[in-house]
């Protein structure tokens, strides 16, 4: 009988629930999937209660795995989640993902402000529409209340054990949590329009509560954390300089450190992860979304695209992309930025295209490392993410990072973290820094040097054109 955590991550299109054995090995998986509704006016939205039927359902499914004992429970999901609930913890808004971008008339009008930077220092959490900071601002300013604020996460741990609590790394990117002291920030709730009281209890991503969900009653429910803090441990970067980098839609580049820190211009985040470990980096919005758009504008799938893409040399042969296809977080923290083609002629196709959108995303992850640096020292770079399974991504991006990539295995970084802080709570780890050497890399890609330099020199004009593009919009 093989004794596993089931770590539950909520994420954006479906929860994934994972069996996890106390080496790190992955014994079964499974998920249920759910919709977001997406709106022109830039809603993104879920129903917290389908999303709690999918992760029920895909709890169900994998305890049923033959020859495993489950010995706890693991939360972590998707950061910037919002929804409302009555007096009796019943939903009254549906959840707001990181997605829905409302917000952005909030965020423009306090991010460049005096209080806007002040709450980014306190918080670690850059003012942008998909901060619950932001968008309770924003639930204010339409006169709509409730009697509890949570995350979705939150929602689901408090359907598994009646108790409505969130930890400090879910907690840390809310744009509330006031680093420093690890508690609710009065300078945000004020800014946001609600009271301590109505949000939910503080706890350590180690505490645990029992499950009363039939089935698994009595079973430890630990809070783990946020999916991006949690990724950094379930691919096992954790040393001092090195980084982790998840590519799948969209993106993100975080690095651990032992204190909280921002950058002085405001172009990164920092997030608590657990015990004395912070992750400071950025998310882009735009990753493999990009080789999607191309695949469905030019009537070709992804791997095809893409395999013509690495035929074509670096720099796509002068083709230059701006990929914010759905606007840009790190490093400008722009909902509103909008993507460009620069250097087209006639003689380029989909082939060269493609190639620099990819080129793009690259570019982008590359200006989050660089604010990253300013801040802490990145000395290597682990990788996980479904872009990786071609033959482009990789090579690519190590050439615009100038760094290796050590390649981990595509098997659910954040849901293997949580799984090592619920086995850390229960005493069967010594440390999560120790737990994280359990993770084992599978291939390392080295940077192409004269790409790397190609890459280096252009990367200065992707900030004056994005600032250039933004000159010229209405």
């Amino acid at each position: 009988m093989t004794e596993v955590v089931l770590a539950i991550d909520v994420g954006t299109t479906a929860t994934k629930v994972v069996a996890v054995d106390r080496t790190a090995g992955v014994v079964a998986s499974g998920e249920h999937g759910y919709p977001m509704r997406t709106t022109p006016s830039g809603e993104a939205t879920h129903d917290p209660e389908q999303v709690w039927a999918a992760a029920s359902a895909a709890l169900r499914e994998v305890a049923a795995t033959p020859g495993v004992r489950v010995r706890a429970l693991a939360l972590t999901g998707a950061m910037h989640t919002v929804l409302g609930l009555d007096s009796a913890f019943r939903p009254v808004t549906p959840s707001l993902s990181w997605a829905d971008n409302r917000a952005a008339g909030e965020a423009s009008r306090l991010r460049d402000t005096p209080e806007g930077r002040a709450l980014h220092r306190a918080t670690g959490t850059p003012v942008h529409p998909m901060s619950p900071l932001v968008k309770l601002a924003w639930f204010a300013a339409r006169g709509e209340s409730a009697a509890r604020w949570c995350g979705l996460k939150d929602y689901v741990g408090y359907r598994l054990t009646g108790v409505l609590a969130t930890e400090h790394s879910s907690a840390s990117g809310t744009g509330l949590l006031r680093l420093s002291t690890l508690d609710w920030n009065p300078d945000s709730l004020a800014c946001a329009g609600v009271s301590a009281s109505s949000l939910p209890d503080l706890h350590a991503p180690t505490t645990a509560f029992p499950a009363t969900l039939d089935g698994f009653t009595g079973v430890p429910v630990v809070l783990g954390g946020g999916d991006g803090p949690m990724a950094n441990l379930g691919v096992g970067a954790v040393d001092p300089g090195v980084a982790a980098v998840s590519l799948g839609t969209s993106g993100a580049l975080r690095v651990v450190r032992d204190r909280p820190a921002v950058d002085d211009d405001g172009h990164v985040f920092c997030y608590f992860a657990a015990e004395d470990l912070w992750v400071l980096g950025g998310a882009v919005s735009n990753g493999g979304v990009v080789a999607q758009w191309a695949a469905d504008t030019f009537g070709a799938d992804v791997p095809t695209l893409l395999e013509e893409a690495a035929a074509v040399p670096a720099g796509a042969r002068g083709v230059t992309a701006l990929p914010y296809l759905l606007g840009e977080r790190a490093p400008w923290w722009n909902p509103a930025a909008t993507s460009a083609l620069i250097g087209v002629r006639r003689e380029h196709g989909r082939a060269e295209i493609t190639r620099a959108l990819v080129e793009g995303v690259a570019q982008q992850l590359a200006l989050v490392l660089d604010a990253v640096r300013s801040v802490s020292d990145v000395t290597a770079v682990r990788a996980t993410g479904g872009a990786f399974r071609g033959d482009l991504w990789a090579p690519v991006l190590a050439s615009a990072l100038g760094l290796p990539l050590d390649l981990t295995e595509d098997s659910g970084g954040s849901a293997i973290g949580a799984a090592l802080v619920a086995w850390h709570s229960l005493g069967e780890l010594p440390s999560l820094k120790e737990a994280s050497h359990l993770i084992p890399t599978s291939t390392r890609i080295h940077p192409n040097n004269e790409d790397a330099t190609h890459y280096t020199q252009a990367r200065p004009a992707i900030a004056r054109l994005h600032r250039a593009i933004q000159d010229i919009l209405p």
